[in-house]
């Protein structure tokens, strides 16, 4: 089953089971993959329907770290609670390690000597880590094994 036909699944087992939290972020997930079909001009594959949930993630995890300082506690747990929600639809994220070992290969693969050859190493390595591993951490742990 694919990740949009598992959505609305679950949506309808959240109309069923009257879970307001749930059927109300699942129909946010739809409605943002609807938009980025309406976008793409058509149906949209899995890589691009996880990249959809991921930028959908990045946005509550952007705001939970704006609520952090604020005495705003009710509207923090129902951001980390959709969070949480959403992230269960996500394919498990790469580890630190699991990073670094690709990141080795790929060094190895491209012959890369030093911090000069991160361009290339990231180009050849991004690809096997789209869905799997955010950029940012793949970017510091590609600089920290080329530097030392």
């Amino acid at each position: 089953m694919g990740l949009k036909d598992r959505l609305q699944e679950d949506l309808k087992e959240a109309l069923r089971n009257r879970d307001e939290r749930r059927k109300a972020v699942i129909r946010m997930a739809l409605a943002a993959i609807q938009l980025a079909e309406a976008d793409r001009g058509g149906e949209l594959d899995e890589p691009s329907l996880i990249a959809v949930l991921q930028k959908e993630v990045k946005r509550r995890q952007e705001t939970i770290e704006e609520l952090r300082g604020t005495p705003r506690a009710d509207r923090l747990a129902d951001e980390e609670a959709e969070l949480a929600i959403l992230e269960s639809y996500l394919p498990k994220m790469l580890s630190r390690e699991e990073i670094a070992a690709e990141a080795r290969a790929v060094i190895a693969q491209v012959g890369a000597t030093g911090p000069r050859d991160m361009g290339a190493v990231m180009q050849a390595l991004m690809p096997r880590m789209k869905g799997r591993a955010d950029g940012r951490l793949v970017n510091e742990v590609v600089r920290e094994l080329l530097t030392g």
